[in-house]
Order: structure tokens, then sequence, then C-alpha cells
């Protein structure tokens, strides 16, 4: 699959992020905050995986909701 990823800056110097398949819009839920562009066509089956995302969590939350975030205990420090 492949995602275009975005990233935002949480409390505590830490991110979020956010994994939404290539050609798709943001979700509505998600349009209000401070989502940026970390990079374009991912493709999962060639990374080792996203920051603080497991493929297997990603495609689970995607088919889901049709996009994936990262869990609030899972995001990354700067």
């Amino acid at each position: 699959m492949i995602v275009d990823l975005y990233r935002r800056t949480e409390n505590g110097n830490k991110y979020s992020y956010l994994a939404v398949p290539t050609g798709k819009a943001l979700p509505e839920e998600v349009t209000g905050t401070d989502w940026l562009v970390h990079s374009r066509q991912l493709d999962l089956e060639q990374k080792e995986g996203i920051p603080s995302l497991a493929v297997d969590d990603v495609l689970k939350q995607i088919v889901e909701k049709r996009y994936a975030i990262t869990h609030l205990s899972d995001q990354t420090s700067f």
C-alpha cells in the first residue's frame, strides 16, 4: 500500500504521524489540526515502517477508518 505521511508536533517535544492512502484527502476529523507533509507516496512494503506506526497497525487502521494515526503511547520524541 502506498501512503502519504503527515506529521504534527505534540506537547513534550513529541511527534504524531498520520498515514493516508496516496490520492485520498485528509479525513475531516483531522483537517482542523496542524498536519504537515512528512513524505509522499511511501510504499509500506518497501520501508521498515513508519515512525511509531507498525505496518500491520497502519493497514488495520486504514481498513477501519480510512487513515492511520499514532497512538498516544507511541509518539516519538524530536
